[in-house]
């Protein structure tokens, strides 16, 4: 198995070990500014990890109820303009910092999702729900409503070009 055949789970790993050691080496050592660090990326932790869970449930419940060919058929290569809504969708209502939903997609990667969706989906996170009201306010609904829709379809033009260029 080639290295970038494998799973970012098991690559994974040996990066968790390295950070993980050279913490506690540095902790060893003693200084003031490790602690923080360690104060910092344990506050850190604690924010993300109700959306880890979330992610992790998802991904656990996509696994029990969707089978690899369910998958392929919706959001793989055989998929057709309803994937690129679905992505489109999906990006848009979506919440939490975009690091969070790497787990879920990459799972669904490896079950066949297209390359062209995922970048649909991070594209398309660039629109937030609960900031157009505020965006409109400033700078009124033409504004807002023509960003809006530009953002969707570039969100589209970029999976597309994603798509073309990944041979």
């Amino acid at each position: 198995m080639k290295k970038e055949d494998k799973p970012f789970a098991f690559r994974g790993k040996y990066i968790f070990l390295t950070v993980f050691i050279l913490y506690v080496i540095l902790f060893l050592v003693g200084n003031e500014k490790v602690m923080q660090a360690l104060q910092k990326s344990g506050g850190i932790l604690m924010k993300i990890l109700p959306i880890l869970v979330v992610v992790i449930l998802l991904t656990a419940l996509f696994n029990y109820f969707l089978r690899p060919k369910q998958i392929a058929k919706h959001l793989g290569h055989e998929s057709g303009y309803k994937a690129w809504m679905w992505s489109l969708t999906a990006g848009v209502v979506s919440h939490g910092p975009m690091y969070a939903w790497y787990p879920l997609l990459e799972d669904l990667r490896g079950h066949g999702m297209r390359d062209g969706l995922i970048a649909v989906f991070f594209a398309s996170r660039t629109i937030k729900i609960p900031l157009l009201p505020i965006m409109i306010d400033y700078f009124g609904w033409v504004f807002t409503l023509i960003l809006t829709l530009y953002v969707l379809i570039s969100a589209i033009i970029q999976g597309l070009l994603l798509e073309l260029f990944d041979t």
